[in-house]
């Protein structure tokens, strides 16, 4: 058979699909651009609890500091904290960038994803059909009667038409 698995699968195939899987993801890594990659260390940098800590801390300082709460410290953005307003307002642009280049990556793995998905899918679906129009003429050959599933083996046997479900999905599935 030229189609057979290497022996490794053969012998553990989990482990083989999972070594697979992981090599997918590691070459989807390896091949994000520098921007994506700065994007994505940026984006973990700060999606976590302790940046907005870190920010609740600076912002409670900044305010204490410039409502003149701390005596001994000197005002320097008084309310409405101008300088505090432009520079929280220029990082959260950046950083909605930052994350919609981490997201647009992802987006683009994902469609990948489901495109290898449909295409092992249809593949399977060939194989079934094949392996379904093969026992039937074992049956057959056989003698064995097969009447009373016929009817069902028939409908699975035909192959399925990729274009005609996609427009009936389409038909049926809500508008956004």
């Amino acid at each position: 058979m030229a189609n057979q698995l290497p022996r490794r699968a053969a012998a553990n195939p989990t482990q083989y699909n999972i070594d697979a899987i992981a090599k997918l993801e590691r070459d989807a890594l390896d091949r994000r651009t520098p921007t994506e990659r700065v994007s994505d260390v940026i984006t973990r940098l700060v999606g976590n609890v302790g940046f907005l800590l870190a920010h609740l801390i600076l912002i409670s300082g900044w305010s204490l500091v410039n409502l003149h709460m701390i005596r001994g410290l000197k005002v320097f953005d008084p309310f409405p904290f101008g300088v505090l307003a432009l520079v929280v307002s220029s990082e959260s642009v950046f950083l909605t960038i930052f994350v919609l280049i981490s997201q647009s990556r992802m987006a683009r793995q994902s469609e990948r994803r489901s495109h290898l998905d449909l295409q092992v899918g249809m593949l399977s679906e060939q194989e079934l059909t094949t392996i379904l129009e093969m026992l039937q003429k074992l049956c057959q050959h056989m003698g064995v009667n097969v009447d009373s599933s016929k009817q069902e083996v028939q409908s699975f046997s035909n192959t399925t038409d990729v274009h005609k479900l996609a427009s009936e999905l389409e038909a049926k599935l809500p508008d956004e």
